[in-house]
């Protein structure tokens, strides 16, 4: 494993522990070149993932890209790193579940606002703006309406 700090490959293992409730290996390495510390972690990738793109382009599935976006959608508020952790792994278990190698964008965004409806409203609102494309203020209100309206329903 190369340094992030130096460049360096070699780095030794010094601790390591299951992570993710077993999912993956969380790994503490020391660089033996400049001292540095780092934490890595293994998981078990069944099938490369590719992405089918609204615009039809394919790219390679990227757990970090789906990551960042839901943390975009998380700025500034306040929620618990591990079920966020727990959420991205649920995700891909359930896109390496499906059998196929190609994978919509669409069921992504699918399940990221699932995950993000459980976890906080906001976060919700906010990815589902940039997911749906959200134009005007009145795609808010017509949104939030659909959300208040599935809240009365299950009450």
């Amino acid at each position: 494993m190369r340094c992030p700090f130096c460049g360096s490959d070699d780095t030794q293992v010094k601790d390591s522990r299951p992570a993710e409730d077993g999912a993956s290996v969380r790994r503490r390495r020391e660089c033996s070149a400049c001292g540095g510390r780092f934490t890595t972690f293994e998981r078990v990738q069944l099938r490369e993932l590719v992405v089918i793109k609204n615009t039809g382009k394919r790219a390679p599935f990227d757990r970090d890209k789906l990551m960042r976006s839901i943390m975009v959608a998380l700025r500034k508020r306040d929620f618990d790193p591990e079920r966020v952790e727990q959420m991205v792994s649920g995700i891909v278990r359930r896109l390496e579940a499906t059998g196929e190698s190609e994978i919509e964008s669409k069921l992504i965004g699918e399940m990221v606002m699932e995950g993000l409806a459980k976890l906080d409203d906001v976060a919700y609102v906010r990815y589902a703006s940039v997911y749906k494309n959200f134009r005007e203020a009145k795609d808010f209100g017509e949104f939030l309406g659909g959300m208040e309206e599935g809240e009365r329903e299950e009450g």
